[in-house]
């Protein structure tokens, strides 16, 4: 699975990523907009069903986006310099747990919006105090993968130990991915052959 993503082209991946669910998004939008203008008061359980796709959606991008990072920063591994020691166990640990957060809030929106649909009480409002910090912490756990993607991007491409002033670029191009991309997956592909 590796070597696809890092095989994978530059439009490829911003179509899975970008692409795909931005036109789900516009699609289910002008679907929630025409039953809102048809009808003086919409279904709710048409809504709610129009809502269904957003699971979709972040499963879409989450596994492109979180599957790239990780065929990057261990994909990439074998061609790192010998000398060059880079902690590839505490990368997979913050990967998932953003993975696991994003899971864990996806259900928690659809139970939600469910039971608020269905004329049940409304969520409470105590869960914020756990979603918040958790919510923070998987943040830093996705900058801490964007950060050891792009070091080890830059470390096979220079082939020697590098500081952050080598790969700042490549951090902040990774971080705007949908402009990164385009620059950062082109010379992937060139490494993997």
């Amino acid at each position: 699975m590796n070597q696809r993503f890092l095989k994978a082209k530059h439009w490829q991946l911003f179509l899975l990523t970008f692409g795909i669910p931005m036109i789900l998004h516009f699609i289910m939008m002008v679907l929630v907009f025409v039953n809102i203008g048809r009808n003086d008061s919409p279904d709710p359980a048409l809504m709610m069903s129009y809502f269904m796709v957003f699971p979709f959606i972040m499963l879409v991008f989450s596994g492109v986006f979180f599957g790239w990072f990780w065929a990057v920063a261990v994909g990439l591994q074998s061609k790192v310099p010998e000398e060059v020691t880079m902690k590839v166990g505490r990368f997979k640990t913050f990967l998932f747990i953003p993975l696991l957060y994003i899971a864990f809030f996806v259900v928690y929106m659809l139970v939600s919006l469910n039971t608020a649909f269905e004329g049940g009480a409304p969520p409470d409002p105590t869960i914020f105090a756990v979603v918040l910090p958790l919510h923070l912490f998987s943040m830093f756990c996705i900058f801490y993968c964007l950060y050891f993607v792009a070091k080890t991007f830059k470390t096979v491409e220079l082939q020697r130990k590098v500081t952050f002033s080598d790969f700042a670029g490549e951090f902040f191009m990774i971080w705007f991915y949908p402009i990164g991309i385009w620059i950062i997956q082109p010379k992937i592909n060139e490494m993997v052959q």
